[in-house]
């Protein structure tokens, strides 16, 4: 077992730095960098200030000097860059570090993302850690409140619907699961606004953030409280749109072991139906289910929330990246794709050892990485 983990830990380079060489240059080569987005805002503000002078008293810019640096030259480099002083371009370019090749930015990266610095957003002044640590609360909510009731959910039902296959309750359940499949989580997220957060009938729940402004004179009882009601939506919203598909997995894992030989051998000898699903077919069905639990976690945690912290205004990772990705803001992007990409590797290792510890019969020193 130690020679596995030790080949997958080795395995976790290559895979991390050929993922990041892959969106490095794909992002570079997009148009709209932070170099072109800069100069659209120097531009904006000196169409604003033209526009508050009336025109033609270009030396009276409201205070706002950087438009003033230097108007009589173009830069073919950028689009919109005319009418700026190239020497003006360069110092943008400097101060994002295009001024140098490609390539020697990607490895100045990889040596600093190595030493877990991730430098400091280009638009927010802030370190990119700090920025990852300040929004990590709410996704952590978000995703393990999620994945805790999507699993509390959907393995009960979906035992319940193997034992009992093709019953009425089978039947009835299964209308509930193709609705749930059906329904994408945002647009649940905005049926419940609707219903229940004052958007046209009740106004039982609140409709931004994850805490109430009043949230420290409360007593710790009251926190907790004020808490959950907060989460109650969004993640009601994410649960109907995950619990359909681990219920049909967990269904029919257990069909599938039901029908094997051991259990009707296990029944022949006179074992109880109970005894013989949770001492013996439990553990072989479940297999695949537990095992999957972290990679189902990071899935929902970094990838799920997006639109529903959005919709319902979480501050969250999801709304961070996104934001980063419209602003091409090239450190929080690429800050938070190494850090989350290496915590999924580990976590499909971690995913994989849960094989192991379930059922303890596989042996991952036999097979190949």
């Amino acid at each position: 077992m130690l020679a596995y983990i030790f080949r997958r830990l080795l395995l976790i380079i290559p895979t991390l730095f050929g993922i990041m060489v892959l969106n490095f240059f794909i992002v570079q080569a997009a148009p709209g960098g932070p170099v072109e987005q800069m100069i659209a805002q120097v531009q904006g503000f000196a169409v604003e200030a033209t526009a508050r002078i009336g025109g033609g008293q270009g030396s009276e810019t409201g205070g706002n000097e950087k438009p003033a640096q230097g108007s009589s030259s173009s830069n073919n480099k950028y689009r919109g860059a005319q009418g700026l002083d190239p020497e003006f371009i360069k110092q943008i370019e400097k101060q994002f570090g295009f001024d140098k090749p490609i390539h020697e930015r990607f490895f100045s990266m990889m040596s600093s993302y190595v030493r877990f610095d991730f430098g400091q957003s280009f638009f927010r002044d802030r370190d990119v850690v700090d920025l990852i640590i300040d929004k990590m609360p709410v996704s952590i909510s978000l995703g393990l409140w999620t994945t805790l009731l999507v699993y509390l959910i959907s393995i009960p039902l979906g035992i319940a619907k193997a034992v009992r296959d093709g019953s009425k309750f089978d039947s009835a359940t299964s209308g509930v699961i193709v609705i749930g499949s059906a329904i994408p989580s945002f647009l649940f997220a905005i049926l419940l606004i609707v219903v229940f957060a004052g958007g046209r009938y009740l106004d039982w729940f609140p409709l931004r953030g994850l805490i109430s402004e009043d949230w420290e004179t409360l007593s710790w009882s009251g926190r907790i409280l004020d808490y959950f009601w907060h989460l109650a939506l969004p993640v009601l919203s994410m649960v109907i749109g995950g619990f359909a598909g681990l219920t049909m997995l967990t269904k029919n894992s257990f069909i599938e072991e039901i029908n094997k030989q051991y259990v009707l051998t296990a029944r022949a000898k006179g074992l109880s139906e109970r005894k013989v699903l949770y001492g013996h077919v439990f553990r072989n069905a479940m297999l695949i289910v537990i095992a999957g639990f972290p990679s189902a976690f990071i899935g929902i945690l970094f990838t799920g929330s997006l639109l529903t912290e959005i919709i319902f205004s979480l501050d969250g990772l999801g709304l961070l990246g996104f934001e980063a990705a419209l602003k091409r803001d090239y450190p929080v992007m690429f800050g938070s794709l190494f850090f989350f990409t290496l915590l999924g590797l580990v976590m499909r290792l971690i995913g994989d050892l849960m094989y192991h510890i379930v059922d303890p019969r596989i042996d991952f020193d036999k097979r190949e990485v």
